[in-house]
């Protein structure tokens, strides 16, 4: 619904069709949160002491997906010539006919295992163990949502958007645009992300 909200709403038993493609990650965190806020609710736990915890579990998850994503080499980066650029096999390649030889692009995923899932995980963990941060309800889980946001807005900036966006007069691929400049779905995506991890951690601050 975020990315194709036209072309879901006229083929709306596609929505289910998880082996096409699967979820966005934004997409899939609201269905969590709102899973959790039920669930929660049902069984008298407190609500955000049970988001830190949710929020502590979630960097291996991210940090392998990503992985993953570059063993599929799918979600791949935008052409480069740095050192490092990967060659990645099917559509990758053919999206750069312009090109002659071999296309390298970002590695995208890697860099989002790195910082979604390897620093911030660290981050995430530290807070934990050597500040005691569980005693203090919402400082992971609103420093999770804030770094997750961070950390995606940066590497959407070297990330191929999706093809639906991308046409000969936006080849960047945003998805609002002034004059040139703008944001990709995923950077508007991130936005309330960082603002609500934000709030969190103003509030436990506060309340600590």
């Amino acid at each position: 619904m975020f990315y194709q909200p036209a072309y879901y709403l006229a083929n709306p038993s596609e929505i289910l069709m998880v082996w096409q493609g699967g979820m966005s990650f934004h997409g899939g965190a609201l269905g969590v949160i709102f899973a959790a806020f039920v669930y929660t609710g049902r069984h008298g736990i407190a609500r955000i002491s049970a988001g830190d915890l949710v929020a502590l579990g979630i960097f291996p998850g991210l940090l392998l997906g990503r992985i993953s994503n570059f063993i599929n080499a799918e979600l791949w980066g935008r052409p480069t010539d740095l050192p490092w650029g990967v060659a990645f096999p099917g559509q990758a390649a053919q999206l750069c006919p312009e090109v002659i030889g071999i296309c390298a692009r970002h590695p995208s995923q890697l860099y989002e295992a790195l910082l979604e899932g390897a620093v911030l995980g660290a981050l995430l963990v530290w807070l934990v163990w050597r500040r005691g941060a569980f005693h203090t309800p919402g400082l992971v889980m609103g420093t999770f949502l804030a770094g997750y946001g961070i950390a995606r807005f940066a590497v959407e900036f070297v990330r191929q958007p999706d093809a639906q966006f991308v046409t000969a007069g936006n080849p960047l691929g945003l998805a609002w645009e002034i004059g040139g400049y703008g944001l990709t779905m995923g950077q508007i995506l991130c936005l309330p992300m960082m603002a609500v991890g934000l709030y969190f951690i103003l509030r436990a601050r506060r309340a600590a």
